[in-house]
């Protein structure tokens, strides 16, 4: 009887260790990309800057909890996930089937589509139709492991070449230098990132925007791994509570003139 009741009080006690360690987050670890601006980038000076550094910043004051921002290369921020180098990703990461396989997500915390960018006068306007037409023989640029990668990999015409570059800046240098034709990206990071900019001035965005929720998903959401479901949950009421606040739109109107967060 007494090893009956010791056995159940250790069990007890594990269960509720258990408890307490799944809820009792303090700190949490966010992984970035870091070099996505608009959304993340690196100043001169080393500091991470941009909406979503802002967003994960925001969402952790709602939280109650300390924030670490931890940098990390685009095509290996889920396997980092997974691997614990930290708890959450906030990359402006669609939420799509594909991942929803790997990692829980959160509700979204932003919607824009994707677009082509090109040089002016180059290209005529074209309809998601006319995708296939359009990039058939054509260098498209894309950033590697994203849902513009996917994308143009499954609706490029006949003969596209795919050009796949670990960040949206080797991209852009490589639109300039004339080595693509067309570059797919989230038109925001595009606008914010590059034609806004000097070296911007002399392209344009081209076609239909782009939002089939097959390749595009829901929206970006915050990534976590599939066991963490109360960390996805304290991220979905501090969404709730940054919008209903003022924060968010604080936020979004420091980077955009419009509603970044979309229906």
């Amino acid at each position: 009887m007494k090893k009956l009741l010791v056995l159940f009080t250790l069990i007890a006690l594990v269960c509720a260790a258990g408890t307490i360690q799944a809820k009792d987050w303090k700190i949490v670890r966010i992984g970035v990309e870091g070099a996505y601006p608009p959304f993340s980038y690196t100043t001169a000076d080393g500091k991470l800057e941009g909406f979503d550094i802002d967003i994960a910043r925001a969402l952790g004051k709602a939280m109650g909890v300390e924030i670490k921002l931890v940098a990390q290369d685009w095509d290996g921020i889920i396997p980092a996930l997974m691997a614990r180098k930290y708890d959450a990703i906030i990359a402006s990461m669609s939420i799509t089937e594909e991942r929803k396989k790997k990692v829980a997500f959160t509700n979204k915390y932003y919607n824009t589509p994707a677009k082509f960018v090109c040089k002016k006068g180059t290209m005529k306007e074209f309809t998601r139709e006319q995708v296939a037409e359009v990039t058939a023989g054509k260098k498209i640029g894309v950033q590697r492991a994203t849902i513009h990668d996917n994308f143009i990999t499954d609706n490029g015409g006949n003969g596209v070449v795919i050009k796949r570059y670990a960040t949206q800046d080797e991209a852009y240098m490589d639109l300039r230098a004339g080595r693509v034709d067309m570059l797919l990206a989230d038109s925001v990071a595009i606008d914010g990132g590059f034609l806004k900019k000097p070296e911007g001035q002399d392209y344009q965005f081209i076609g239909p925007d782009l939002t089939d929720k097959k390749w595009f998903g829901e929206g970006s959401g915050i990534a976590c791994r599939k066991k963490d479901k109360d960390l996805v949950e304290l991220f979905n009421k501090a969404i709730v509570q940054i919008r209903s606040d003022g924060t968010y739109k604080k936020i979004q109107d420091k980077y955009f003139d419009f509603n970044v967060y979309g229906e």
